[in-house]
């Protein structure tokens, strides 16, 4: 039986101790403690990685303190355009949703895409209706309207700015979500998901949804999600840059994930950071700003849960 091993992230930037209350970084930990109990438990009973990634990243896109699901940052029309994505590494099986409205756990809708349709990418217009046939229920508005989220938008929403989830703005509210997780037969998957940018134009996606840039699995090599700016982990094919170090350098799942988040992106001018986990169970969590929510937990008993550096 494989080492189990499961680690989430909620967002990377601007962290800085001291400039969050201690009820606010208490509830932030005690969430990242949830979704990382309930990946764990399933990985614990059998479960297979997919659906341990799928329930953790469910649990964090239901809290409205990171920017997925029901906290989910306001669009420059006001509306909330999520996206998800879902991979599993021994079939390379995947699916991702983008642009989608009202969906309340986007990344289940993305698993559906993965097990129900021939395709892998669905957006917009043909994602909702493939979401209808599927029973997926459309929650209205009211159920994403976030006050703070609400602020954030009206403070640049006639402008033609736009504000990432980690930008350096105090008492933001951070947030794409991920996991990533190795269950006891040594398959690995990864799952992302976000609201985006707020005051994004134009149907812009990022690479939350983007299979290579912001999620990978592959049994082979490592499982990834990514957190950050979304552009530059675009054009830096982040998730699969990590992947193609150890396949082609023979590079540890550690060494391939801190040279892309430590040399690589930031060459580009990106930041953020990512998680990762390999067949053997390893985590690797680097990032290169301030901080990144995250945590992970292993049946070889270590366990973390961490916001700053």
């Amino acid at each position: 039986m494989s080492t189990i091993s499961i680690a989430i992230h909620g967002g990377a930037g601007t962290l800085i101790k001291g400039q969050m209350t201690s009820e606010k970084e208490t509830a932030y930990r005690n969430a990242l403690q949830n979704a990382l109990d309930i990946g764990y438990k399933l990985l614990e009973k059998g479960a297979s990685a997919i659906d341990a990634v799928e329930q953790a990243v469910v649990a964090l896109e239901n809290t409205p303190l990171f920017n997925a699901g029901k906290g989910s940052v306001f669009t420059n029309a006001g509306t909330h355009e999520m996206d998800a994505s879902i991979m599993e590494g021994k079939g390379l099986k995947a699916g991702a949703v983008s642009l989608i409205t009202g969906i309340k756990n986007p990344i289940s809708l993305a698993k559906q895409v993965m097990l129900k349709s021939e395709h892998v990418f669905l957006a917009g217009d043909g994602a909702m209706r493939f979401a209808k046939e599927n029973g997926f229920g459309i929650e209205k508005p009211t159920y994403f309207y976030d006050q703070f989220r609400y602020e954030q938008w009206q403070e640049i929403k006639d402008s033609d700015s736009f504000q990432l989830d980690h930008s350096d703005k105090k008492d933001s509210k951070f947030g794409t979500v991920g996991a990533v997780a190795c269950d006891q037969s040594g398959n690995i998957a990864a799952a992302t998901s976000t609201g985006g940018m707020t005051n994004k134009k134009w149907g812009r996606v990022g690479d939350s949804p983007m299979i290579g840039a912001g999620n990978y699995a592959n049994n082979h090599t490592c499982a990834v999600s990514c957190t950050g700016s979304g552009e530059f982990f675009i054009r830096g094919v982040v998730a699969y840059d990590v992947s193609c170090l150890m396949e082609y350098k023979g590079l540890s799942l550690q060494q391939a994930a801190e040279e892309v988040i430590m040399n690589r992106i930031l060459k580009i001018g990106g930041d953020g950071g990512l998680i990762a986990v390999d067949a053997k169970g390893n985590v690797a969590m680097p990032f290169n700003t301030e901080g990144m929510y995250r945590g992970f937990k292993s049946s070889n008993g270590d366990e973390v849960v961490a916001i700053y550096r």
